[in-house]
């Protein structure tokens, strides 16, 4: 048996389907079941999809497919109509338009260095960013100031795409707070009694500090590059 949200879920996109053949975006999800985040969202198309409701389709950020409706409405719901999208047996239309990407609005926090550390500044512009590049988590971006890890395929102007978490392990791409006062886009390494950043470019040395001047506040977890 299926919690009214899965319920809820199911036949807004079998709607959207049948209407469109695009299935909907996360937000539009999230605003049709009045959730207050897209984690939700997460969290009930996966309860879906682990009951065979509903299935992703490979190598697509936005495209659901609907296996099986429901076969009733929760107890006590009100009963459906002869038209509703649950009652209706067909699978959604053939030859269905390709499902467009979801896109995701980052929060834009300024500028880091990939160099001599530099503030990273809190801003209150935003990013977009196909959500297929992002993993589960709050994630925030950060304009890259520099050339020290080009060995990385990190260049000058690129869009860090961070990860929010205050842990790392040894060999990681973090942002790393210096002093409480200054960001750096280096490898994390932990060297005896030290924490040493290292960069991805050989002009440049690594800057070792104590443990309690760095605090981490972020991996990578992609990058954006816009040509010109």
């Amino acid at each position: 048996m299926l919690t009214a949200k899965q319920h809820e879920l199911i036949r807004f996109i079998q709607q959207r389907l049948e209407e469109t053949g695009i299935s909907p975006s996360f937000e539009e999800m999230k605003e049709a079941l009045d959730l207050k985040s897209k984690s939700g969202v997460h969290r009930l198309i996966s309860a879906l999809e682990e009951r065979g409701f509903i299935r992703r389709l490979p190598n697509r950020a936005r495209a659901l497919e609907v296996l099986k409706n429901p076969e009733d409405v929760l107890p006590g719901a009100a009963p459906k109509a002869a038209n509703d999208v649950v009652a209706k047996t067909t699978s959604a239309p053939a030859a269905a338009p390709e499902p467009a990407n979801d896109v995701i609005e980052l929060p834009l926090h300024g500028r880091i260095a990939a160099g001599a550390p530099i503030e990273a500044l809190e801003g209150q512009s935003s990013l977009p960013v196909p959500a297929a590049l992002l993993g589960p988590g709050d994630h925030y971006a950060l304009e890259v100031s520099g050339d020290s890890m080009i060995e990385a395929g990190i260049f000058d102007g690129d869009f860090a795409l961070i990860k929010r978490t205050n842990t790392a392990r040894d060999g990681e791409i973090v942002v790393a707070l210096v002093d409480n006062e200054e960001a750096t886009l280096k490898y994390l390494h932990r060297d005896g009694a030290k924490v040493r950043l290292d960069p991805a470019n050989a002009s440049y040395s690594a800057q070792v500090y104590n443990p309690g001047q760095v605090e981490v506040q972020g991996k990578l977890a992609g990058l954006l590059r816009r040509y010109h």
